[in-house]
């Protein structure tokens, strides 16, 4: 009878570790994972993002521009060497916004790269950013599972 009762007090614990397993991956486990994976890969890639901003020279032409940069070489050689370009984009009323993905060691050559092939064509300003998609995916995942939380329609 002691054995039976050992057996079945075993089992129990069993049974509730498995459903604390599962009750835990349920509520917390995904949500954990999805910001250990986005933390994890900013370290990984040991680089970040940089957004750059070329504001047009309102008081030049597009044709003085584009004179401007084809004189510098500055499509043929932008970004430089080991920096990867994220997005590149024309804003009407500003001028483009360009994101890399920089190496830290590769700063110094993106911004003497500016310096060289887009002065006298741009005004710039330069943001480090960040990727927040994932996190933001994160956050609207744990808010869809919160019953507390209105949903706006």
């Amino acid at each position: 009878m002691l054995r039976n009762r050992t057996f079945q007090f075993f089992i129990l614990i069993l049974v509730i570790g498995v459903l604390g397993y599962f009750v835990y991956q349920y509520f917390i486990g995904d949500e954990a994972s999805d910001l250990q994976n986005s933390s994890t890969q900013v370290q990984k890639e040991s680089e970040f993002l940089l957004t750059i901003f070329l504001k047009h020279d309102q008081g030049k032409t597009l044709d003085e521009i584009q004179k401007k940069l084809n004189e510098t070489g500055f499509y043929k050689n932008f970004p430089p060497a080991g920096t990867e370009i994220e997005s590149w984009k024309v804003v009407m009323g500003i001028g483009q916004v360009i994101t890399l993905r920089v190496p830290p060691s590769k700063l110094r050559e993106v911004n003497v790269a500016l310096e060289k092939m887009a002065w006298g064509s741009f005004k710039t300003e330069f943001y480090p950013s960040y990727d927040f998609v994932p996190i933001y995916k994160a956050y609207r995942d744990t808010a869809a599972k919160d019953t507390s939380v209105a949903i706006i329609e």
